[in-house]
């Protein structure tokens, strides 16, 4: 007895001042965004009034937010679609299949493709301000104008803005999904690919009988993950597009909309109640994804 109560108290020790960072800097927020949204906080006055659900209402009835959702779904379901198709893809390629070793130099393949993964999210978007410029500074434009063409309004056009945004966001991600997936298709035993060799089988096959599902569980969590960048894309909408979402609201998503009703209109306590729809809708979009992909576990 007195030797379980010692353990305890030893885990306690150190778990202690952990939890209670985690509580002040993690938790703590949450509670407080929760509380702002239902008060008419200016951000700057000492006094909080309570609203209710006023900020909820104009929020469902505010033409943008829903323009600002349709994007981010947009990005949610096209986003997790492309980047975890080329990364599976990719991976499959560069560990051939199941091959001993993979392809020759494909260390060095996935050290190039995970470097944009290395990169913050603000110098990719300066990065790709000048590849999607619209003059001839352009990276893409400016040899298409040298040969007589017309230029492409990659961030100028209403049309092809989102568009680019999205082709941003799987280029920058891309890279880490073939790292994890290669590494987790190296942890399949070769012995099992060989046998499906022996049993006829080509690539196609192997790779939709064998890999996926033995891979499953990463794909699931890749899945999740990839649906939150997709929802968190601030950073390159807001420094990448014209008028930090523009042209004419084309680009405009959650994340940038709840900055700035927060920080350009002074609105906390409207832009805490969007903070918590993406709570709520981030947690619902985990909750589907694990659900409609629930399947059962295939033992190594």
């Amino acid at each position: 007895m007195l030797a379980t109560r010692r353990k305890f108290l030893f885990i306690v020790g150190f778990l202690a001042l952990p939890a209670l960072i985690y509580v002040v800097y993690v938790i703590s927020p949450y509670v407080q965004a929760f509380q702002i949204a239902f008060t008419d906080w200016h951000g700057a006055s000492q006094t909080q009034n309570f609203v209710g659900f006023a900020n909820f209402e104009a929020l469902f009835a505010d033409s943008t937010f829903w323009h600002a959702i349709g994007h981010n779904a947009i990005l949610l379901v096209l986003g997790p679609l492309i980047v975890l198709g080329l990364g599976m893809f990719f991976a499959f390629l560069l560990t051939s299949g199941g091959r001993k070793g993979g392809v020759g130099g494909s260390k060095v393949y996935r050290v190039i493709i995970f470097l944009p993964q290395v990169l913050s999210l603000v110098i990719v978007a300066v990065l790709f301000q000048s590849v999607l410029k619209t003059d001839t500074g352009g990276m893409i434009n400016g040899p298409l104008i040298g040969l007589g063409a017309q230029p492409i309004g990659f961030l100028t056009s209403p049309d092809l803005a989102l568009w680019s945004v999205l082709g941003v966001l799987v280029w920058q991600q891309v890279g880490f999904y073939v790292v994890l997936f290669s590494a987790a298709m190296g942890n399949v035993p070769l012995e099992i690919y060989e046998s499906a060799r022996l049993d006829g089988a080509n690539r196609i096959q192997m790779f939709f009988r064998i890999t996926l599902p033995l891979l499953w569980d990463t794909v699931q969590t890749a899945w999740v993950y990839m649906g939150i960048a997709a929802f968190d894309v601030f950073a390159i909408v807001w420094v990448l597009t014209v008028d930090q979402g523009g042209p004419d609201g084309s680009t405009q998503v959650l994340s940038t909309e709840i900055y700035r009703n927060a920080f350009v209109y002074s609105k906390f306590g409207y832009a805490s109640a969007m903070g918590v729809v993406l709570f709520f809708v981030i947690l619902i979009f985990a909750g589907v994804v694990f659900g409609l992909t629930r399947r059962e576990r295939v033992e190594l």
